[in-house]
């Protein structure tokens, strides 16, 4: 297997451990450890402790080891870490506060762009959201993930805002997470694809009040029946009782 190959198993394997859990805070490990449990050269054990130390997920100090570092110091915008977050027990607590984010930042984002996107822009939207019609009527989840990811990618973008529009990354793990972790029906509502359609159609126009609202009502309505769904899914029932830690 090649060493970035190898890498990434070990990263994977070392993060999900320390968001589930298994890895608890104050937890130290040597590469010595890492090196054994995982089987794998000094070099790929020191490349998998840098990218989680970038991430703010484990501290490393000569004479002392690797520490999982407490859930405060972590990069909460890395998208890999968001994905990590989603295959846990921490799903519905992720999903939960993503949802508050979106709901502060998409609802402005649309209405930024009815002023500044250009037209070329105000096509390629459009074109997503067409894209997700087609798809959710055929029931082709990924296609239509692929859509959705790039429909709420140009809208970011379309904002002029460079800091709305790095969210991009973010959003994307969303709307992957609850596809892939089966909290999507097998054919996404028509209501919700026609607010995408309707947001398409009130940048074109320069409608910033009407695509707020319709975003403001798709990010409500994604995220109260995604967290249900979730919540369902581990037993839970949505609130501090599930194990969100």
């Amino acid at each position: 297997m090649a060493r970035t190959a190898l890498h990434e198993d070990v990263l994977e394997a070392l993060g999900g451990r320390i968001v589930s859990g298994d890895l608890a805070e104050g937890a130290v490990l040597t590469l010595d450890t890492i090196d054994t449990e995982y089987d794998v050269s000094r070099s790929v054990s020191r490349e998998a402790v840098r990218v989680l130390e970038s991430m703010g997920l484990v501290a490393s100090r000569r004479r002392v080891g690797v520490t999982v570092l407490p859930r405060s110091a972590w990069h909460v915008y890395d998208p890999r870490l968001i994905r990590w977050r989603l295959d846990s027990e921490d799903r519905t607590r992720q999903l939960r506060s993503l949802g508050e984010l979106r709901s502060g930042v998409e609802p402005v984002a649309a209405g930024l762009a009815a002023q500044r996107a250009t037209p070329e822009q105000c096509a390629a939207l459009t074109a997503a959201a067409s894209d997700m019609v087609v798809h959710g009527r055929a029931g082709d989840l990924e296609a239509f993930l692929e859509a959705d990811i790039a429909f709420h990618r140009i809208l970011l973008a379309a904002s002029g805002n460079e800091m709305l529009a790095a969210l991009d990354g973010v959003v994307a793990e969303v709307l992957a997470g609850r596809t892939h972790h089966h909290l999507m029906p097998e054919h996404p509502k028509d209501e919700a694809v026609a607010l995408h359609v309707e947001v398409a159609r009130a940048v074109r126009s320069g409608d910033a009040d009407a695509a707020r609202t319709a975003m403001a009502t798709i990010i409500s309505e994604a995220t109260g029946a995604v967290t249900e769904n979730a919540a369902e899914a581990t037993g839970a029932d949505g609130e501090d009782s599930t194990r969100l830690g």
